[in-house]
């Protein structure tokens, strides 16, 4: 799961050199959607109906459909590796809408200076683009705020919803939710594909990797490892994708890209770490809420 997901940046920037965002997602989604819930069929798996069909799927189109769907957006404006430093911001988001739902987990004190910890990070690495007037860099950043903060809602929406389906299944109709939404503006705006052994090779390892094994890796982590240790990939998948986009396209990363990592790394454990302390003295708030199991919900699909 670490490994996978870290490298999905590094296949969307390769599959985006044959497809538009629109399409890759449009596409992606409904390859992997349909498979997995050709899988859970023909393992008898109990498959959502009515109301509970129609809220896990919207909420799939929220979680998924705006949060990587900017992801693809981005990576047009920026490399992979920096958009993958950028979406470790995602806890923050997390934790802000969580204490803004009904019931939610208020913020702490501790917790709000972990975010602005993550915060000055992030100013590290938003700040000299702004100051050169780079529009893509800032423009890639502000795309990715807004796709975390889908994938917060979405996320957060799920989690709360009773359902009887299992989460393998419950993520094979979001999938195939956001593929069909991804179809319209495919066909009302079709864009040439161009299609290279590249391009389809990256494709068919997001379906596969990053889609399916991807997610079932992260079922079972979840199902057999406590929430702190499953969700670990979200410190290991930037490096993973940097050095990646290093290696394959030589994307930029030197000390100030370094130091900003490890000033948001350093923000997140903050805040990970004080909703533990927390939920151990019995704070009012659902159980396993905050940014600990809320970030574990969060599939780098």
């Amino acid at each position: 799961m670490c490994f996978f997901w870290g490298t999905t940046y590094l296949g969307i920037r390769m599959a985006l050199e044959s497809f538009s965002p629109v399409m890759l997602v449009c596409i992606r989604y409904t390859i992997s959607g349909v498979l997995m819930l050709g899988g859970a069929l023909l393992m008898g798996a109990h498959l959502p109906r009515g109301r509970e069909l129609w809220q896990t799927a919207g909420y799939g189109v929220v979680t998924l459909g705006i949060g990587n769907g900017c992801l693809a957006f981005a990576e047009l404006w920026i490399p992979s590796g920096l958009a993958a430093l950028f979406v470790t911001t995602s806890p923050f988001w997390l934790v802000g809408t969580e204490a803004l739902a009904p019931g939610g987990e208020p913020l702490h004190a501790p917790t709000i200076r972990g975010m602005l910890v993550g915060s000055i990070g992030v100013a590290l690495l938003v700040g000299p683009a702004a100051l050169r007037g780079t529009s893509g860099t800032l423009g890639g950043f502000l795309l990715l705020q807004l796709g975390c903060a889908g994938w917060a809602i979405g996320s957060i929406a799920q989690r709360r919803q009773t359902s009887r389906a299992h989460p393998f299944v419950s993520g094979a109709v979001q999938q195939l939710a956001t593929g069909l939404v991804y179809t319209v503006p495919a066909l009302l705006h079709p864009q040439p594909v161009h299609w290279t052994p590249r391009g389809a090779g990256a494709l068919a390892y997001l379906v596969m990797f990053g889609s399916i094994v991807g997610y079932s890796a992260y079922v079972f982590a979840l199902d057999r490892l406590p929430v702190s240790v499953a969700s670990i990939y979200t410190y290991i998948n930037p490096g993973v994708a940097v050095a990646l986009g290093w290696l394959f396209y030589r994307e930029p990363f030197g000390v100030r890209e370094a130091i900003a990592m490890a000033i948001i790394f350093a923000g997140v454990a903050i805040v990970k770490r004080v909703s533990v302390a927390v939920r151990k003295l019995g704070a009012a708030g659902p159980v396993e809420s905050g940014p600990d199991s809320l970030e574990s919900t969060r599939p780098n699909l």
